[in-house]
């Protein structure tokens, strides 16, 4: 009987593994799996994606199209910089209608659209501070369904349908530094 018992074990375990993607990185250096538009200036070091510019705005977006997905990064933004994380992005470009912007902005002049709010969408369930540290965020986009966390708080909670499937991308815009770490994402 323990022989069966076990055998049933080791056969679900396998189904499991089968059954659960693994996630893969998203912006390794010197890839040709994304492309770079703008005036920030982008640095692969250390691990990190680090992000500059005096002014304007840039940004590193994939080539290929994702639908369903969980993404997960680290990041760390200076006091000044307004980033953030484009997802859905219907062209390779950054657009908040285009694209669902996931933004990572502690100053933003419109406290509604800041750090944790799918901006003109949705503003943030709770306010959370990143400036000057390292912080997670989760971002899971399954059918109409996107959320998102900050170190593991929940901050966006959308059904919306406009956007099925898009490009990702990372922004520095305006005046600062973003970094970037462990960017990883997993088709659902």
């Amino acid at each position: 009987m323990k022989f069966f018992e076990n055998a049933i074990l080791i056969i679900l375990m396998t189904m499991l593994l089968f059954s659960c993607k693994k996630s893969k990185p998203l912006f390794e250096p010197n890839s040709d799996s994304w492309l770079q538009k703008g005036d920030a200036k982008w640095e692969f070091a250390n691990g990190e994606i680090y992000g500059s510019l005096l002014e304007g705005s840039g940004f590193i977006m994939t080539k290929d199209v994702y639908k369903d997905f969980e993404l997960e990064l680290e990041f760390y933004p200076s006091e000044s910089i307004n980033s953030g994380v484009f997802v859905r992005c219907k062209d390779h470009e950054l657009s908040y209608t285009d694209c669902y912007e996931i933004n990572i902005w502690d100053e933003h002049p419109d406290q509604p659209n800041r750090t944790g709010a799918i901006v003109s969408r949705t503003n943030p369930t709770k306010y959370v501070k990143t400036i000057n540290k390292w912080n997670t965020y989760k971002i899971v986009c399954k059918n109409d369904h996107i959320q998102a966390w900050i170190n593991d708080i929940l901050v966006a909670d959308l059904l919306n349908d406009d956007l099925k499937e898009g490009y990702i991308g990372l922004q520095a815009d305006q005046i600062g530094s973003v970094k970037f770490r462990n960017v990883r994402i997993r088709v659902l």
